[in-house]
């Protein structure tokens, strides 16, 4: 009996989802940014559900930021990777329910835009710029 109980216990530590790590602090998303190769890091903030900074690189060149305190992911215009077109944003925003979407405005290496999610719901939301998915999602309003 113990055994097989041992075996039920395993067995399910094994299959259950691994828990999710804490979101990152202001002095995490700092270290984040200086092993990324920031040299200065004029400010810190929150905005819509994403750490934002100010930041300088090596060259001198001065950037806004943002860093998802879930990945540690940092979004940067600035970077190699390809920014996604105000049609590919509005077609990956439709594709994961958003609609009647409208205020949409390119944050360096995001979009913010004002939609309805699929409870009809007015909502904010923030995605990547390099792939369209959703970063930061909050309702708009109570009364709606």
């Amino acid at each position: 009996m113990l055994k097989s109980l041992t075996l039920a216990t395993v067995v399910a530590l094994a299959v259950a989802p691994a828990a999710q790590a804490a979101p990152l602090g202001m002095a995490q998303v700092e270290q984040t940014l200086r092993k990324a190769g920031y040299t200065q890091i004029h400010e810190i903030e929150r905005d819509d559900g994403l750490w934002e900074a100010d930041v300088s690189r090596a060259d001198g060149r001065f950037s806004e930021v943002y860093v998802d305190p879930k990945t540690g992911e940092i979004f940067d215009e600035h970077d190699s990777r390809a920014l996604l077109g105000t049609e590919q944003v509005l077609a990956k925003a439709q594709s994961q329910g958003l609609r009647e979407i409208h205020s949409l405005e390119r944050d360096g290496a995001t979009w913010s835009l004002e939609a309805r999610n699929a409870r009809n719901q007015r909502v904010e939301v923030r995605v990547s710029g390099y792939d369209g998915r959703i970063l930061h999602s909050e309702r708009d309003g109570w009364l709606d």
